[in-house]
Order: structure tokens, then C-alpha cells, then sequence
């Protein structure tokens, strides 16, 4: 009798945190149970990071319906806005790390503070960005292998990806200030509208309705913007209602740089980690198709869409490892963030060997899906099932990673992204592509491979400690 008690006791503990986490209540992460605190944090960064994933596998489910050269494009562009995704991703972390950090001091007035500065200096990256998008999206495509009939059917939907670009910054930027605050719930909600707009938009635009024919490809990329938009305004909204920990005034708007330094000490070398990364992922993207045609990239970018699908959970995961490594360090508390971060490694991993069985047994059918095109289901099933068999690794990588850069040590990440990346993966997919003349498949074995040794790496710089000295 005592052990099913016990275990609807654990069972209640569990719904009763479920609820907590999704009604976003405050909480204290630096004290009390890490167990509760990790499933806190990580349940709503987990649904909001599912539902950005959202965004990539309702886009490409539409689009697939429109042939191999419209899933090409979007490929491509999601590749080419990698640059994006990188500065958005690098202010993020910034904001995240440089919050955590005052909310664990028990300074909420300069973790305010921080995060308007990190607005301040992606407006004018935006602006930047967006500038460029617009302007030279043609040539974008073609540096990306694109062939003439991708580029001139696909110009306007590169066009309008990175032109909106304003609505991707923002949503990553402002979503890392509520995360660093420990308001995940908020950061959560705003995907869940995003993600919503974006389901109801994406048909309706592409394909139109009643006598209404629809806008095609590029209606694909306005509703995915309004979509990512909607979910913007909602973040504002709940920024600057006074209402959560973070309380907005004008005087945070002040261009203030020893804190602006601060941002971007932590921030460039985020960026550069992110750009390295998305980088390999470009050349690799390049690889495919230039060593398999249209059909293999068209097969490779379906395979990636479900690759990030699961990824991002996971990394939602690690989010949640990076803002308790910032607050307890703020707390003066090293070896609870520690702690935290090995358990929360556990966690991933158990949830990644989920997702490699998932991959290995049904790549088939997951790539059906998307396409009934059958050159395009073989390449992108032999892609999900050889980059799937290293997800083990990329779960324990991806916590450790960014533990690092919760600690406000982005340095350490970007030199292992740069060797793992650049100085292994790219030279091994080369061979394995072109010397070895095994094509896409070379490509796709370099992915498990070189995620398995930055993975390794950073486990071993992590167990060092040296993130525990760092100061923000």
C-alpha cells in the first residue's frame, strides 16, 4: 500500500508543478528543490521552443504541396537567414545571461535595465539586416546553389523573410529577457500565438479561399511574419504592463555603455558561436545540393525541418539549465548551478534516445508526410536516419553548451563550435562528399559525427569549472 500512495503523491507534485509552470507564478530558482526548479523553467521554455519549431514544419508542410523547386526555396532562405537567427540568438543568450545574473543578485531594477539596452542594440542590427534582405535577395539564392528557376520563383519569398526579419529579432531577443527573468510562461505564450497565427495564415495565403487564389510561395512567408508579428505585440504588451518582475520605465531607454559593453562582451561572441554553427549548416546546405540536385536538397531541407522539431524541445531544456546557471551564480551559489545542469543533462538525454528510435525506425513515413515525391522521401529519410542516430549526443552537447553562455562564458562555446564546425565537420563532409564520391550521404554522416565531439569537448571544459569565476 505505501508505494502506490507514494507514487500518487509524486504524480500530484508533478501536476501541481505543471500548473505552477504554465500559469507563470514567480518562483525563486536559487533555493529549494533543483529538481522543481528545472521542471519550472523547462516546461514552458519546452512548449515554447516546440512551437517555434511549429513554424519550420507548418511552412514546409504547405509549401511541400507546391513541388521540389518551392521547398528548395524555402530551404535555402531559412538557410540564408541563419545570420538572423545568429544575432538574434547571440543578443538572446546575452540578455539571458546578463538578467539571470541581476535577478539572482536580487536587482530586478538592473535586470530591467539590461534588457532595454539589448533592445537598443538590435534595432540598429535590425535595420542593418533587413536593409541588406531586401535588396539583394536574388543574389542571396544564388551564393546558395540556388538554379535560375529556384531564384526567380523564390526572390519575393527571400524578400519578405528577411525583410521582416524586425519580427524574428525581437521575438528571440525579448523572449531571453523574460527567460533570464525567470517569467518562462510569458516567453511560452507568446509562441503559442505566434505559432497559432501561423497555422490559420500559412494555408489560407498560399492557396487562397472560395475564388480567391491565394498569394502561392510568397504567402507562405507573409503569414509567417504576421504570425511571428502577433506574437511580438503580445510580448510587448506583457513587457511593459508593469505587471511581472520585469518593470519597464523610460530611464531604462538611456544609451548606457558600460552596460551596453557588458551586452556586447557576452553577445558577439554568442553571435559568432551561432554564425559558426548556422555557417557549417549553410556549406552543408550547399553540398547537397550541388553533389545530389534539387530532389536531395529538396529531401535534405524536409529531413531538417524534424531534425529542429525535436531539437528545439531540447534546447528549450537547456535554456532552462542556462537561466538557473545565472542565477545561482548571481546567488553566489556555483555548485547548485552545477547540479542543476548535470540533472538537467540527464533529462535530455533520456529525452533524445526517445527521438533517435523515433527517426531510425519511422524516417519513412515522418518524410511522407511532407512529400509523395519519391527521390525526395529516399534522400530525406537516409537524412533523418543517419543524423538522428547521434541525438544522444547533441542533448548532452546542447546542455553544456549552454550552461557556458548562462554564466555569461560565450568564449569557450564559440571556440568549440569554431574547431568542432569548421576545422573537423566541413573538411570531413568535403571528403566524404567529393574525394570519397559518396555524395548527399557524406554530407549527412559529418552531422553525428562532429556533434558527438563538441558534445565530448564540452562536457570536458564544463567539469573544469572555470564558468564559475565568470563575471557579468
Amino acid at each position: 500500500m505505501p508505494q502506490p500512495t507514494q507514487h500518487i503523491s509524486k504524480l500530484s507534485l508533478f501536476f501541481s508543478l505543471l500548473k505552477q509552470s504554465i500559469r507563470g507564478d514567480e518562483h525563486d530558482y536559487t533555493q529549494g528543490s533543483i529538481r522543481q526548479a528545472i521542471i519550472l523553467l523547462a516546461i514552458p521554455m519546452i512548449l515554447e521552443l516546440s512551437l517555434e519549431s511549429v513554424f519550420a514544419i507548418v511552412d514546409m508542410f504547405f509549401v511541400g504541396r507546391l513541388g521540389a523547386k518551392a521547398i528548395a526555396t524555402v530551404g535555402l532562405t531559412e538557410s540564408s537567414m541563419s545570420i538572423v537567427y545568429s544575432v538574434a540568438i547571440g543578443l538572446s543568450t546575452a540578455a539571458t545571461a546578463v538578467v539571470a545574473r541581476r535577478i539572482g543578485e536580487k536587482n530586478p531594477g538592473a535586470a530591467t535595465h539590461a534588457g532595454m539596452q539589448s533592445l537598443l542594440i538590435a534595432l540598429i542590427v535590425i535595420i542593418i539586416i533587413s536593409t541588406c534582405g531586401i535588396l539583394f535577395a536574388p543574389d542571396i539564392l544564388r551564393i546558395m546553389g540556388a538554379s535560375s528557376q529556384v531564384v526567380k520563383d523564390g526572390a519575393v519569398f527571400t524578400r519578405i523573410m528577411l525583410g521582416g526579419s524586425i519580427v524574428i529579432m525581437l521575438l528571440f531577443l525579448i523572449n531571453g529577457i523574460f527567460r533570464g527573468a525567470g517569467d518562462a510562461a510569458i516567453a511560452m505564450r507568446s509562441l503559442w500565438l505566434a505559432s497559432f497565427m501561423n497555422i490559420i495564415l500559412c494555408p489560407l495565403f498560399i492557396y487562397g479561399i472560395g475564388s480567391w487564389h491565394g498569394f502561392g510561395l510568397k504567402g507562405a512567408a507573409i503569414a509567417t511574419t504576421i504570425g511571428r508579428g502577433m506574437g511580438v505585440v503580445y510580448q510587448c504588451y506583457n513587457l511593459f504592463n508593469g505587471k511581472g518582475i520585469i518593470k519597464v520605465k523610460m530611464s531604462h531607454f538611456k544609451w548606457d555603455m558600460p552596460v551596453i559593453k557588458t551586452l556586447i562582451s557576452v553577445a558577439w561572441p554568442a553571435t559568432f558561436q551561432f554564425m559558426i554553427q548556422s555557417g557549417s549548416w549553410i556549406v552543408l546546405t550547399i553540398l547537397v545540393a550541388t553533389t545530389g540536385g534539387t530532389n536531395a536538397s529538396a529531401g535534405y531541407q524536409v529531413a531538417i525541418r524534424n531534425v529542429v522539431f525535436f531539437i528545439l524541445p531540447a534546447w528549450g531544456l537547456s535554456n532552462a539549465a542556462a537561466t538557473l546557471v545565472g542565477q545561482n551564480l548571481g546567488a553566489k551559489q556555483p555548485e547548485r548551478a552545477e547540479k542543476s545542469v548535470l540533472l538537467a543533462a540527464k533529462y535530455n538525454a533520456i529525452f533524445m534516445a526517445g527521438v533517435t528510435l523515433l527517426f531510425l525506425l519511422c524516417s519513412s513515413p515522418i518524410i511522407g508526410f511532407y512529400t509523395n515525391q519519391s527521390a525526395v522521401q529516399d534522400f530525406g529519410a537516409q537524412a533523418l536516419q543517419i543524423i538522428g542516430a547521434g541525438y544522444i549526443f547533441y542533448g548532452i552537447g546542447m546542455v553544456m553548451i549552454q550552461a557556458l553562455n548562462g554564466a555569461g562564458d560565450t568564449r569557450t562555446p564559440t571556440w568549440i563550435n569554431f574547431i568542432g564546425f569548421w576545422l573537423f565537420q566541413i573538411p570531413l563532409a568535403y571528403f566524404m562528399a567529393k574525394i570519397l564520391d559518396w555524395g548527399p550521404i557524406g554530407a549527412f554522416i559529418a552531422i553525428p559525427v562532429a556533434e558527438t565531439a563538441i558534445a565530448i569537448a564540452a562536457w570536458i571544459l564544463f567539469k573544469k569549472g572555470k564558468w564559475k569565476k565568470v563575471v557579468v
